[in-house]
């Protein structure tokens, strides 16, 4: 591509207005309606050159594509459901898991040196009240998330639905675009691919380390004769922690650290040198997943994921690494990086 046809007019245009689409994304909290229709136009991407091959006529192929997007939007939301209904249970508490981590916290500090024991929260309250200084900084997202948690379901079914529509679209039509339509889909084009590597990647990234995670709090401590509580919280949670690049290890190693207290300090220990090595593959899988994928290293996405919490709070975490991403492969193809 020339220099005069990268930067005409129309494809300039198009940069500018995907720049503000994003930025409209975050702002007007429709990340959840964006990422859920990535996710749906992505999988019904994927799995639609299987459906070819075994569907020669153009309308029973068509048939086929509509079938599996409405398997993808119900398992989709089947699965959310199932989460929402194991984390309200008293075995995925978030509540329960607070309170059960302030006691031990509590219960272990007479086995604790002085100089540990002294930076820890005194009883369920400090604790609860450390929860609540990050909430009350983080009082738009809190309230996103309760208040208006019935817009979120909105989204995520309206962006389900867009997502198999535009997939539908894109199996049925083979239409030849204008230059502006064509620098615009170009930018739609490199987002979706972004958003696969990105999100694809870090849910293998996040199910080895789970599965390493399970090993460990599901076999290998009860062989060895001790039982932890809230072992499956501790699980979900590294999985669902995992899908947040980096920050998400920090989480869901607080919580199992936290948890061993309750053995003992040497449990804790243990645990938290298990983690350290499980972590240390983990980096090396993001070099070679994430890392080859959309050529990143771990703390670049670490600062974007800060820079971005600081600008838009949690929406800003769960957008940093796709748009990251996303940016640093528009400046690529222009030899910029």
């Amino acid at each position: 591509m020339s220099s005069t046809i990268k930067n005409s007019p129309a494809i300039l245009a198009s940069y500018v207005l995907a720049a503000l689409a994003l930025l409209l994304v975050l702002k007007a909290g429709l990340l959840v309606a964006l990422y859920s229709g990535l996710l749906v136009y992505s999988l019904v991407h994927l799995l639609t050159p299987t459906i070819e091959k075994k569907f020669n006529n153009k309308q029973a192929r068509m048939i086929a594509v509509i079938l599996l997007s409405s398997l993808i939007v119900t398992s989709i939301s089947v699965s959310i459901w199932a989460c929402l209904v194991f984390f309200r249970s008293d075995a995925g508490s978030m509540q329960s898991l607070l309170e059960k981590m302030a006691a031990i916290i509590e219960a272990s500090r007479s086995q604790l040196p002085s100089v540990l024991s002294s930076y820890l929260p005194e009883g369920v309250d400090p604790l609860k009240g450390v929860l609540s200084n990050w909430l009350r900084e983080h009082s738009g997202e809190a309230k996103l998330l309760s208040q208006e948690a019935g817009h979120l379901i909105v989204h995520l079914l309206l962006g389900m639905i867009i997502g198999s529509m535009v997939a539908l679209q894109d199996v049925n039509s083979n239409r030849q675009y204008r230059v502006f339509a064509a620098a615009l889909h170009q930018r739609i084009t490199i987002l979706v691919e972004m958003f696969q590597k990105v999100v694809f990647a870090q849910v293998r990234i996040s199910l080895i380390n789970t599965l390493f995670t399970g090993i460990y709090l599901a076999i290998v401590l009860p062989l060895a004769g001790v039982h932890l509580p809230l072992t499956k919280s501790m699980i979900a949670i590294t999985f669902f922690a995992g899908l947040i690049p980096v920050a998400g290890n920090i989480i869901s190693n607080t919580v199992i650290v936290i948890v061993s207290l309750a053995h003992s300090p040497q449990m804790a220990a243990i645990s938290l040198a298990y983690m350290v090595i499980i972590h240390k593959l983990e980096y090396f899988l993001n070099a070679r997943i994430i890392g080859s994928q959309i050529n990143a290293k771990a703390w670049e996405l670490l600062t974007a994921i800060l820079v971005m919490e600081a600008l838009f709070g949690l929406a800003g975490v769960a957008a940093a690494p796709v748009f990251y991403a996303y940016i640093k492969k528009e400046l690529s193809n222009r030899d910029l990086v």
